[in-house]
């Protein structure tokens, strides 16, 4: 049996990740894929307990160490409770986030060693990478009123602006070493633009997949 096939859609805050998701998915089931669509941090029920005390705000100091390390200890959750599992037995996967948001968020804005979120991604996942993750690029200026505009800010989300522009230099770095593997769309565009966008590029990266 062929083993599915992972995808994950990354990008900062206001991209218009969950839009494109909604393209992403349409896009598979019009092919009739079997897949599952999950997130990160989460994805399962631990996992999501997991989310929302990553997310909340608790009145102290979030240890920038203690942060990773919950990333990573849900991500280990996600991956042997539903990833691993559902590619083994040849379904896809479609996950909003993964670890290239961990080297985005804790390394480049936290400014973490990201030779430590390297050992961690080893550990947790050993050789598992995703076979396609795709990156949507915007102003993090423009993608913060954009966060804004949807209402409460989680924990993250309240963070100031040259976070968010470190988040965006590393995930353009992450595209620019891993061409074979990511592809970046220009997010300020029209909804309808980037939508078609990202179904163009499944169509190309995965048309060998395709029934």
């Amino acid at each position: 049996m062929q083993k599915g096939i992972f995808i994950t859609i990354e990008g900062g805050e206001g991209v218009g990740k969950s839009t494109n998701i909604d393209a992403a998915r349409s896009f598979l089931q019009e092919n009739r894929i079997d897949f599952i669509q999950t997130r990160e941090p989460g994805g399962t029920l631990l996992a999501e307990k997991v989310r929302a005390l990553l997310l909340e705000d608790h009145g102290e100091d979030f240890d920038t160490t203690a942060e990773l390390l919950l990333m990573f200890a849900a991500r280990a959750q996600h991956l042997n409770t539903l990833i691993k599992p559902a590619l083994d037995r040849g379904t896809w996967i479609l996950c909003d986030r993964f670890t290239d948001a961990t080297y985005a968020y804790q390394g480049g804005g936290r400014q973490l060693d990201t030779k430590l979120i390297a050992q961690l991604e080893t550990l947790v996942q050993h050789d598992l990478r995703p076979d396609l993750t795709i990156i949507l690029d915007l102003d993090p200026a423009a993608g913060i009123e954009r966060a804004r505009q949807r209402g409460e800010l989680d924990r993250f989300e309240q963070e100031q602006l040259a976070f968010f522009q470190r988040v965006r230099a590393s995930y353009l770095e992450i595209a620019e070493r891993e061409p074979q593997r990511c592809a970046v769309i220009d997010a300020s565009r029209s909804v309808e633009d980037v939508s078609a966008s990202l179904q163009t590029i499944l169509k190309e990266r995965l048309k060998r997949f395709l029934p």
